[in-house]
């Protein structure tokens, strides 16, 4: 069935080994990222085969389907009030920035008779979630520690995601200084110093990451082979883990501009088009509701893409070598959130190759 995504499970994993070679030497433990493959099993087995620290997901949905999997289990995304038991009884971890949410963590924690683990996050800049203000953190500290059913594991920061700030030694170096306060005011040993995701990885390839850095949650890497601050391919790792693959349904000859009064489109847009004469223009089965179109790259280069509804994907393929026909199998390379969409979506059959 078309559209498909192709999943190269070996590339997947030489990417996971790559990542957690080099981070095992210099101390630094990985939680794996699932989200953007809505924890498929076939992927996140590869975190339990390779014994990663523990899998990270923002949705709970996911981490209910991995109870039985060996590694701890992460809530990425600041737990919802509506969700705290399911928090507390799928989550190992949480992370967190808002006292109310830790207040309703340590009543559930301690009715469910469990501790619920907690990361505190800082924001240094990115503007997303965490404190931005010294005094409110430690005013959350403050209660945060006292409060029973709960234990604060460690603290974290989030960079490039929001803000699209590229993490630098001074924002790791804050937040060892904000380690050192925590430990020196309540006498208390942090287990997790969380420094980011894949945009912080350029730092340990550099040797510019503080020693007391122990933890990174990586996902896009694994995902795409790149670090994330500046787009660059990790050396060594795997591209094309994700490719979509969809049919041509039609493929005729079309002038280039729509021909008549021009309103808005499907998507409340006014598309602007460019006079190219009339070319030859492929239409694929794959739309807006399948997958993020701006994330598409089609493989051959000389194919265009000039425009998308729901449920198509208009290629122009005049320039191609390929002499196209309809039924033919067009693949694309997929940035991230290409990859997330065609995941999330149930119209993707999801292929898996080794």
């Amino acid at each position: 069935m078309y559209p498909r995504v192709v999943i190269n499970l070996s590339r997947f994993e030489t990417n996971v080994k790559l990542v957690k070679n080099h981070l095992d030497k210099i101390g630094i433990g990985i939680f794996g990222v699932s989200k953007v493959f809505c924890a498929d099993s076939n992927l996140v087995h590869i975190f339990v085969k390779n014994n990663l620290d523990g899998i990270a997901d923002s949705r709970i949905q996911n981490l209910k389907k991995m109870q039985n999997l060996p590694l701890k289990k992460v809530l990425l995304r600041i737990p919802m009030h509506s969700e705290i038991a399911d928090t507390v009884k799928y989550a190992d971890i949480s992370l967190n920035s808002e006292i109310s949410t830790l207040e309703l963590l340590s009543i559930e924690a301690l009715r469910q008779n469990k501790t619920h683990g907690v990361i505190i996050m800082l924001d240094l800049g990115d503007l997303r979630e965490g404190y931005f203000d010294e005094n409110d953190f430690f005013e959350a500290m403050d209660r945060a520690i006292a409060f029973e059913g709960i234990e604060v594991l460690g603290i974290g920061t989030n960079l490039t995601c929001f803000g699209a700030v590229i993490p630098k030694f001074n924002h790791m170096a804050k937040l060892i200084e904000m380690k050192h306060k925590i430990q020196s005011r309540y006498g208390i040993s942090l287990k997790y110093i969380s420094a980011g995701n894949s945009s912080s990885y350029y730092l340990t390839e550099q040797g510019r990451l503080p020693d007391e850095v122990n933890n990174l949650r990586i996902g896009e890497i694994f995902a795409v082979g790149r670090e994330t601050s500046f787009g660059r391919k990790v050396e060594g790792a795997e591209e094309d883990v994700f490719v979509l693959e969809a049919e041509i349904i039609e493929l005729k000859k079309k002038p280039s501009v729509p021909i008549g009064e021009q309103g808005i489109d499907a998507f409340g847009q006014k598309p602007v088009y460019t006079d190219k004469g009339i070319m030859s223009r492929a239409i694929c089965a794959v739309g807006r509701q399948d997958v993020d179109i701006a994330s598409l790259m089609p493989f051959d280069e000389k194919i265009e893409i000039i425009g998308s509804s729901s449920d198509h994907v208009i290629l122009d393929v005049t320039q191609s070598g390929t002499k196209y026909k309809v039924g033919d199998i067009v693949k694309f390379h997929l940035k991230y959130g290409g990859i997330l969409s065609v995941m999330t979506s149930e119209y993707v059959e999801k292929v898996y190759i080794e």
